[in-house]
Order: C-alpha cells, then structure tokens, then sequence
C-alpha cells in the first residue's frame, strides 16, 4: 500500500512539476513569439484552462506529500519529506497571493484590455512563476530523495 502510495505521489508532483516546466520553458516563450493580438488570446485561454485545474492538482499533491510524511514519520526521512511539504504549503500560499490574482486577471481579459497592460502581467506572472517551478523543483527533489532512503 505504501508503495503504491509513493509510486502515485511521484507520479503526481512530477507531471505537475513537468507541466509546470513546460509552461516556463516552452509555452510562455512560444506566446511571446505571437502578434499582440493572439498573445492576449492564447493567454487568456491558457489563463482560464489551467486556473480551473491546478487549485486541485496543487492541493491534492500537498495531501499526498503530508500523507507521505505521516505514513514515514518514525523514519530518518522524516525531514525531508517534512521540508517538501512545507516548500509545497509555501508554493501554495504564495501562489495564492500573488500568481492567483494576476491569472485571474488575465483569464478575464477581453478586447477591451489594453494589450501593453496584458503583457506586462503576463510577464510578471511569469517571472514569478519561475520561482515556482525552482521551488516546486527542489520539494520533488527532496521527495525523491526521502522516499529513497
């Protein structure tokens, strides 16, 4: 049971954590390539996709990693899988400060919204998100690690 467990938590946060990747590597320089106009568009749309899925996603992967934690307590891991999960529970209460807001704002976009405006949320949103993924990084890092050990 307990592999089974781990087996899902990797697979989880490392898809998300690739998605995560994807968006920063290759999506986001993808959109800077469009004119203004489909820019704005493909953002909003992404904006609006992966708004709606990732609150879940986030924290469903923050069950898993304290429910990892829980299960290995009495092992020498513990501070690992203790330091993952408080690196994911950061993610996520910066990611509802700050990222939340400005994804909200761009998935809300019409024609109306000055394009220079997007953009520079846009590129706010995505120097933050980078952040992230170095954060989300380093909590799967040490779950791979702790759940090795």
């Amino acid at each position: 049971m307990i592999l089974f467990l781990s087996v899902v938590t990797i697979l989880s946060i490392g898809l998300m954590v690739g998605t995560e990747f994807a968006v920063w590597a290759f999506i986001n320089p993808i959109l800077e390539k469009l004119d203004e106009q489909a820019r704005a568009h493909a953002v909003r749309l992404f904006a609006a996709t992966l708004g709606k899925i990732m609150p879940f996603w986030y924290a469903g992967n923050f069950l898993l990693l304290v429910i990892e934690a829980i299960l290995l307590r009495a092992q020498p891991v513990i501070g690992l899988l203790a330091t993952a999960s408080g690196i994911w529970a950061a993610v996520i209460v910066l990611t509802l400060i700050f990222l939340v807001p400005i994804n909200n704002r761009l998935a809300r976009q019409d024609a109306s919204w000055i394009l220079p405006e997007a953009d520079r949320q846009h590129r706010r949103w995505d120097a933050m998100h980078r952040a992230r993924v170095v954060a989300l990084g380093a909590a799967f890092v040490l779950l791979l690690i702790g759940l090795r050990g």
